[in-house]
């Protein structure tokens, strides 16, 4: 077996909060100041004065004692809510900043695909961050020459190559980003979710690039809120909350754990928090059962309503909002537009506070678990996928197919077509025949 190419010994990273920031000081100011704190550090020693904290400050630990380690050529989920410790991870890693405990050891060349912006000089063209980030890694201009072409194809910017990348949308600047992370042969891939800027081909070429890299022996660490993509990729994850490691194990089990928890089924409702600023923002989605009350578990027979908040940022048309029902592994059963009954919103949609309602009756999923899904379109054929998932639960409770009771209700799929099913007459009777059912 390999040894550990990445390991992540105790790693606890804390930020202080509240504290003000002190302003630019010229040498002489700085100087005094240290001397200040030294004979108060002095003075503190002699008299056993415990040390003053000051006033409104307190600390967050973003990550608390978290271990783990990664295999050479082994590809590594990370998930978890926002806020759980996920990007701050990577940015130890790629020492964009330090730990405040622990210790990590990598042994390889590292390449990071963090947040949009990073790792590129905004000033210089694409062409010269191609260079740039390759000098970084560690490369040959040789190198990066062979690699050249293939970089720029892949990314899809060669009219814009010699434009600086300040011009660049967010979407070519992370199809560049990417691309020269992943060609550029790197040991370590470092990557956080920086792709649902991407459209939805450009997502489906990366995950297919990386998971080339990963056959190639190269480690990947991958910072994600797509199950689905999380579960093809990357043979184990580990789950993190709050800070903490939570979970670690294969990918299927892990990602099933952390999207059916039991916080999150019950409730029902579920908040959106974005980074970043976008045209339409989803604020809440919640479910909600025939009595009007808000959960994640229904009945086989009952209808269930989804019910949306959405913020839209300035008057704007062309736009649609879209609802995803999927499998618990992310596959899409079915999606609906609001635009699909109210064709009037695509020609414009107020700025402010939205609310709408989609139901989907009864008896049309099987029993089982489920996840929503929300994104907007464009009419640029650009679709915004929001990272998070909302889990539901349909129970065995009112289900109407009398086969489950003998053979489960795993079988034919997940969705309950209606159907007329007509009772079994023997062949060359001639009795009439007898009525059918239809099922609902």
């Amino acid at each position: 077996m390999s040894r550990p190419i990445i390991e992540v010994s105790g790693i606890s990273k804390c930020y202080r909060i509240g504290a003000a920031r002190e302003p630019y000081l010229s040498l002489r100011d700085e100087l005094a100041r240290k001397a200040r704190r030294a004979s108060s550090a002095l003075f503190r020693i002699v008299s056993k004065e415990p040390n003053p904290r000051p006033g409104g400050q307190t600390d967050f630990w973003a990550l608390n004692d978290v271990s783990f380690s990664v295999r050479e050529g082994e590809a590594l989920g990370i998930i978890g809510r926002n806020g759980a410790g996920k990007s701050t991870m990577l940015k130890i890693l790629s020492q964009i900043t330090p730990p405040t405990k622990g210790r990590i050891t990598m042994r390889g060349r590292v390449a990071s695909l963090l947040e949009v912006g990073t790792g590129f000089h905004p000033e210089l063209t694409g062409r010269e961050n191609v260079f740039l980030n390759g000098a970084v890694l560690g490369m040959t201009r040789a190198e990066i020459r062979r690699k050249f072409d293939e970089i720029v194809a892949f990314a899809e910017v060669e009219k814009f190559l010699d434009t600086p990348v300040k011009r660049y949308s967010s979407g070519m600047y992370v199809r560049l980003a990417f691309a020269v992370a992943a060609h550029l042969e790197p040991e370590i891939l470092l990557v956080d979710e920086v792709l649902a800027v991407g459209d939805a081909a450009f997502q489906k070429k990366c995950l297919g690039k990386m998971g080339n890299v990963a056959k190639e022996g190269r480690t990947i660490l991958f910072v994600s809120h797509n199950m689905g993509a999380v579960k093809r990729l990357c043979q184990r994850a580990i789950w993190l909350d709050r800070g903490e490691l939570k979970k670690s194990g294969d990918s299927d089990s892990i990602c099933e754990a952390y999207l059916f928890s039991g916080q999150n089924m019950k409730s029902g409702r579920h908040l959106f928090h974005d980074k970043k600023k976008h045209l339409v923002e989803y604020i809440k989605a919640e479910t909600v059962n025939p009595k009007g009350e808000t959960t994640g578990i229904f009945r086989a027979d009952e209808p269930i309503r989804f019910r949306i908040a959405y913020r839209v940022n300035r008057n704007i048309g062309g736009v649609t909002l879209v609802l995803n029902i999927c499998t618990s592994d992310t596959a899409s059963l079915w999606a609906v537009s609001d635009i699909d009954v109210f064709a009037d919103l695509i020609a414009r949609r107020e700025a402010g506070e939205w609310s709408y309602e989609c139901v989907a009756p009864g008896n049309v999923l099987k029993p089982g678990r489920y996840l929503a899904a929300l994104g907007a379109g464009n009419l640029n054929g650009e679709f915004y996928h929001h990272p998070d998932l909302f889990p539901f639960e349909v129970t065995t409770e009112g289900y109407w197919r009398e086969s489950h009771k003998y053979f489960g209700v795993g079988g034919g799929g997940p969705v309950a077509v209606p159907m007329r099913v007509e009772r079994p007459v023997p062949i060359g009777r001639n009795d009439d025949r007898i009525a059918g059912r239809d099922l609902p």
